[in-house]
């Protein structure tokens, strides 16, 4: 398979959290481009479900199911991978859930939980392929952070939090190991229609706040989603969803927020939204 952006044949690249969602639309697109695909998740059921969707596009895939937040289960998982499998040439650390309730009544155990699936699985998943990484003197990481990590909403401080920690890390991974070739960045996504974001999707009020500001006026959608829906298929121009993550050439991080354009009415952060504080289910994008 190869794309006309970029050629990627030969590389092979781990997306965590890539059962569903962002992460397997961007293993989809990074697949279009050549790259063999290592798809994650905790559940096996619908890891092996999204290999076997993926392999029908004739894209190389394999999977590698470890828990991202569990230190030593990711080193094992990469240890071993490198050792009888290949080399991890491309990670993009995808993983990652969202809980939604006012702050002043946030469970303490949820903001927990979102500290290590935000966060500490970025450095977990980012440290052990990163030493392989060094070794060889050569790596793209590419971490997924969100709009979130440069703004807030009603209901998600404690996901803003985590996601601001996200964009800082990128920052100290490049500044670590630009030295030793790696190249780390961020990309910052809106609100794309996927399970992460469901509850939102399915609620008029944000729905319609977000059409106001959205070119085109809709969340973004996922190739998948895309491809199904009865409305034009074309991406919202700045998604990442959209296709492959290129592996950026600067050695510095570089943060790319994908989000709508702001109306003429002003800024997102001076506009009022929805208060999302009745989503309180959390969903994980972990393959869980």
């Amino acid at each position: 398979m190869s794309s006309s952006l970029f050629d990627l044949t030969g590389k092979s690249a781990l997306i965590t959290g890539s059962s569903q969602g962002i992460g397997f639309a961007l293993a989809k697109g990074l697949a279009a481009s050549g790259a063999k695909i290592i798809l994650n998740g905790r559940d096996r059921t619908k890891l092996q479900a999204a290999a076997d969707n993926l392999s029908t596009t004739g894209a190389d895939v394999q999977t590698l199911g470890f828990d991202a937040t569990d230190h030593d289960a990711v080193r094992a998982a990469v240890d071993g991978f490198e050792d009888t499998s290949g080399t991890i040439d491309i990670l993009v650390n995808n993983a990652g859930m969202q809980h939604r309730t006012e702050l002043e009544n946030f469970p303490a155990d949820a903001f927990e939980k979102l500290l290590q699936t935000n966060v500490a699985s970025v450095f977990h998943v980012g440290q052990a392929v990163a030493r392989h990484m060094i070794a060889r003197k050569a790596g793209k990481i590419i971490n997924i952070a969100s709009v979130q990590s440069a703004l807030a909403r009603p209901g998600i401080a404690p996901y803003t939090a985590t996601k601001g920690a996200v964009t800082n890390l990128t920052k100290g991974m490049a500044t670590d190991w630009a030295k030793h070739g790696l190249q780390c960045n961020a990309i910052a996504p809106g609100y794309f229609d996927t399970p992460l974001n469901a509850a939102l999707v399915a609620d008029p009020d944000f729905s319609d706040w977000l059409a106001k500001r959205a070119l085109p006026p809709r969340s973004g959608r996922s190739i998948t989603n895309a491809a199904r829906s009865t409305r034009a298929p074309a991406l919202r121009r700045s998604s990442v969803a959209a296709t492959a993550v290129p592996p950026v050439a600067s050695r510095s991080s570089t943060i790319a927020t994908c989000w709508p354009a702001p109306t003429a009415a002003g800024s997102i952060s001076k506009r009022s939204s929805p208060d999302s504080s009745s989503y309180s289910t959390p969903i994980t994008s972990q393959g869980n």
